[in-house]
């Protein structure tokens, strides 16, 4: 099981939507994807249609320290009403969620009064529950605080999107070197601590977004080695705003640049998974034993 956890300073930056998109990706290929809704705004619990509305959620998940089916919920892909050929996708993988139920501040409260917090969420993934997962998705508060370390602790990867503008660039710069005073406290008492991987969203062919792509490279030496930019960029697309309306991934809608993005984002992210390809990509028949997509649609 890998964990990757998204993770920015501040909201506005897509980290939702990366989470989104990747978990869409995953299941496509044929992986078990649990998404952890680690926000108190949560906009993840919402990105997709839930199938089926779990009793309970993230409180109880962290407070018990472990995963029971009353805390997970069922994504529906396709959402009923999805009418585009994607639809017709056949995979062995699939989307289960961990909705946010803190949005009252009871569940920070909480955390502050339990110094063991910063490990209850690696407690909870490590459980018998989430055995039945490839991959562990946390989306987290778009700001430093209790639910951010424990979702860094628990992950394997952490990736920190940044928006190439000159307010997100600076936010990013001075938000990410926080978050590495937080990350080594948490190294200083003995716990793992995941690589930092920052990732260029909503890029524009614009001078100033290279400008601002350029002012956070320059800034790479400085985070003292704990930070790497990926080589993915995803770029501003309208693909995106039309995949969140259709709370689909966005390789749904758009196959092609999109879809070209969102696979070399999976493939930096997880090498082990280069060459695989979601079933309506065009290079999917490539892979020995794979099911065509063209005849999986006429099924």
């Amino acid at each position: 099981m890998f964990t990757l956890s998204v993770v920015a300073t501040k909201g506005g930056v897509g980290k939702t939507t990366i989470a989104a998109h990747l978990a869409g990706l995953f299941r496509d290929i044929g992986l078990r994807v649990l998404l952890i809704d680690a926000d108190v705004q949560p906009s993840l619990s919402k990105f997709f249609v839930i199938d089926h509305v779990a009793p309970r959620g993230l409180t109880d998940m962290i407070t018990r320290g472990y995963l029971e089916e009353d805390c997970i919920s069922t994504v529906q892909l396709p959402p009923a009403g999805f009418s585009g050929s994607a639809a017709r996708i056949e995979t062995t993988g699939h989307i289960d969620i961990v909705m946010s139920d803190t949005t009252d501040g009871r569940l920070q409260d909480w955390m502050f009064q339990h110094p063991d917090y910063i490990v209850r969420i690696r407690m909870a993934i490590k459980s018998l529950m989430a055995s039945s997962y490839d991959i562990v998705i946390i989306d987290t508060q778009g700001a430093v605080g209790h639910l951010q370390d424990a979702a860094v602790v628990a992950s394997d990867t952490v990736v920190a999107p940044a928006s190439p503008d000159i307010i997100s660039a600076r936010e990013f710069l001075a938000g990410t070197n926080r978050l590495l005073e937080r990350i080594q406290s948490a190294a200083n008492l003995g716990l793992h601590v995941p690589p930092v991987k920052a990732l260029l969203n909503r890029f524009e062919n614009t001078n100033d977004s290279r400008l601002m792509t350029g002012l956070i490279r320059d800034q790479m030496p400085n985070m003292a080695g704990h930070v790497y930019l990926m080589e993915t960029e995803v770029p501003s697309a309208v693909a995106f705003r039309k995949a969140a309306t259709a709370r689909v991934p966005v390789h749904w809608i758009d196959p092609h640049r999109c879809g070209d993005v969102m696979h070399r984002l999976m493939w930096e992210l997880l090498p082990s998974l280069d060459g695989r390809y979601a079933p309506n990509h065009r290079n999917h028949s490539h892979v020995p034993g794979a099911v065509d997509a063209a005849q999986a649609q006429k099924d």
